[in-house]
């Protein structure tokens, strides 16, 4: 009976033990995934996707997720060249083009490109005046992408996508930007106005031109006025005595005076 005992034990330990092999030895790579393998500590060829067979004790994988990284950087303090701070924050977007580069180049890839993110936000939103900041948001992001994108090239990490996404203003600049905003209002409501007057003046002297050119018009502009002050339940007559109808009185009084 001891004998069958140790037996069974020595046939339980040797099943555990190939388990354990299988479970440690077999590995399945997603389709977006890839694995970098050192086999006592030195690299072997790139393993993935699939099904893939390692040695336990002896080689050591790293998945690699090779789908496009959406990075969150977080509000920085930045001061504009003009001399006003403001809060900005930004999302990144990346993915590791070379796994074995991304591993082996730097220690954590995610946090060597957040880092690098936010440094490379607070010193090129830093080099830009706050207007440049609000409207100048294409050449800022592309600027973004192409510094961070160099900077974590030789991680084998490509930077595909930097944009601001909100800028934050002390409550007394955005009280400075109202009244500017209000004044530029009011500044375009004056030209405007003026514009129309200038407008308008010229059409009278179109108008005075063509009248004074055709003694005829006077009197059928004073009929058109007439017609438009005789409405309904309107008890006031109004007759248009022409202006030469009283030049000799008027020269009778200027020889009299004379």
């Amino acid at each position: 009976m001891p004998e069958i005992g140790s037996s069974l034990l020595g046939i339980l330990f040797a099943v555990f033990l190939v388990v354990y092999f299988l479970t440690s030895a077999i590995k399945i790579l997603k389709e977006y995934e890839r694995g970098v393998v050192f086999r006592l500590g030195r690299i072997i060829p790139l393993k993935g996707p699939g099904l893939v067979i390692i040695i336990p004790g002896i080689d050591k994988l790293v998945r690699v997720s090779l789908r496009t990284v959406t990075m969150d950087v977080p509000s920085q303090d930045v001061i504009t060249k003009d001399n006003i701070s403001v809060k900005v924050n930004a999302v990144v977007y990346f993915r590791p083009m070379d796994p074995i580069k991304a591993i082996t180049e730097v220690e954590d890839f995610y946090y060597a490109t957040s880092q690098i993110a936010q440094t490379t936000l607070r010193s090129i939103l830093g080099q830009s005046t706050l207007d440049e900041l609000l409207t100048n948001r294409e050449e800022l992001n592309a600027e973004l992408q192409k510094v961070i994108d160099f900077q974590t090239e030789p991680w084998g990490v490509k930077v595909s996508v930097v944009e601001v996404k909100n800028v934050d203003l002390p409550p007394e600049m955005l009280r400075a930007i109202a009244k500017q905003a209000e004044a530029e209002r009011e500044k375009r409501a004056k030209i405007i106005h003026a514009d129309g007057e200038y407008q308008a003046s010229q059409k009278l002297v179109d108008a005075a031109t063509i009248i004074a050119s055709q003694p005829m018009a006077l009197q059928l502009r004073f009929l058109q006025t007439l017609t438009e002050v005789a409405t309904e339940k309107n008890s006031t007559i109004i007759f248009p005595v022409p202006i030469d109808l009283l030049k000799p009185f008027l020269e009778k009084t200027e020889k009299k005076e004379s």
